[in-house]
């Protein structure tokens, strides 16, 4: 299988002989054919083995300039049959120029070219021959050019198949990676977000149950120690669910482990009990009819919620916030509004946070606008669609 190839390859580089090449059997077989006798072999006829070697030198360029050496080779054959009717070989180099002209022309020029040469062909064949237009030699002429055409025709169809073929498997494994990318984007995009939202989190009332517990260590130690213990179960929870954040990392065929369950709008009351227990009051209700929601809706507005108390308690200088959930015939509708002072200090975030409530609400159909309010306090409003295949007929 590598040796075809690697002449593929060298012939690839040497058009010139590559062109050539048919000149071999063509002479080879001129020079048997003219020693065959009615009793038996006899020596070639060498004038005509000379003439079809002649013939085939302009074989050499049939690739770069097929319709020229078409119609010179005919010209050639034609010449010959005129002056020599003796020898009148078979236009062999004609048909492999037909044949290179039909595989590398236009189709309208490899057709007129190929049934004028046949049809000359035949007639001085005929005329030169003392032989009818239908007889069996001048016929046999007319197909072999004919043939020669349709061949090339058939192999440029074959080639354009293939190479249709190719491109077309090319453009689907190409599609295959983008989406193989998109898909992987998309994929750590979502767990960026979910590591930002439990970090953030967590880490947030970590910071301000340790700073509580410092403030109160020496006046109030049972108080600090209430603090003390707020901590522990908040870096533990942490720890659940970036464990089970990090464990969807894992391979389908790596061993099993344990995998916190994905936070819903039930799980509200001990986020907000969380909360309370570090000093932001938080109020929670819900209007409208409670309809049943997907477990993406649920999963995004619980985060949202999240992180909207999370900026509350780390940046709004707020004493109480509140959440209102309004169930809606299709959509949910989440509002979080602090008490925040105007103008307070808003820390160094880097903003991520909106960015991932965004982004989470989008990627199931819905929005999220958020901003300071006139009289104090920040608002953020998200509304999400009750079911997600509603949302997408």
């Amino acid at each position: 299988m590598e040796l075809p190839m690697v002449w593929r390859q060298w012939l690839a580089r040497h058009d010139r002989i590559r062109d050539a090449l048919p000149a071999v059997p063509l002479i080879v077989i001129a020079a048997a054919a003219t020693a065959v006798g009615t009793s038996d072999w006899h020596e070639p006829r060498w004038d005509e083995v000379v003439w079809t070697a002649l013939s085939c030198v302009p074989l050499a360029f049939r690739s770069r300039w097929p319709l020229g050496i078409a119609l010179f080779t005919v010209a050639g054959d034609l010449t010959l049959m005129t002056v020599a009717s003796h020898i009148a070989p078979t236009p062999a180099a004609s048909l492999v120029a037909l044949y290179t002209l039909a595989a590398l022309g236009s189709r309208r020029t490899a057709w007129i070219v190929g049934f004028t040469a046949a049809v000359a062909i035949t007639g001085v064949h005929a005329a030169t021959h003392t032989e009818s237009l239908l007889g069996g030699a001048s016929l046999l002429r007319f197909d072999f050019a004919i043939g020669a055409t349709a061949l090339g025709r058939a192999v440029l169809s074959r080639r354009e198949h293939l190479a249709a073929a190719r491109e077309r498997a090319e453009r689907a494994e190409r599609m295959q990676e983008e989406e193989a990318r998109r898909r992987v984007t998309e994929e750590r995009v979502r767990i960026a977000r979910d590591l930002h939202d439990v970090v953030a989190h967590h880490i947030t009332l970590v910071n301000a149950q340790a700073g509580v517990a410092h403030h109160l260590m020496r006046a109030n130690p049972d108080q600090a120690y209430e603090a003390l213990a707020h901590i522990k179960d908040n870096s533990r929870a942490a720890l659940d669910e970036l464990r089970a954040t990090v464990g969807l990392l894992r391979q389908p065929d790596d061993a099993p482990g344990t995998r916190s369950p994905v936070p819903r709008l039930a799980d509200l009351d001990r986020l907000v009990g969380v909360l309370q227990a570090s000093g932001l009051s938080v109020n929670v209700a819900r209007t409208g009819d409670s309809s049943p929601l997907t477990p993406a809706t649920e999963l995004t507005a619980y985060r949202i919620i999240q992180e909207a108390l999370t900026n509350t308690h780390k940046h709004a200088s707020a004493t109480r916030t509140d959440v209102v959930l309004d169930y809606g015939a299709h959509s949910l509708r989440v509002t979080v509004t602090d008490d925040g002072r105007p103008g307070a200090p808003q820390g160094a975030g880097t903003g991520h946070g909106l960015i991932g409530m965004r982004e989470r609400a989008i990627a199931i159909g819905g929005t999220v606008t958020a901003g300071p309010r006139p009289e104090g306090g920040f608002q953020v409003v998200a509304d999400l669609p009750l079911s997600l295949a509603r949302h997408t007929v």
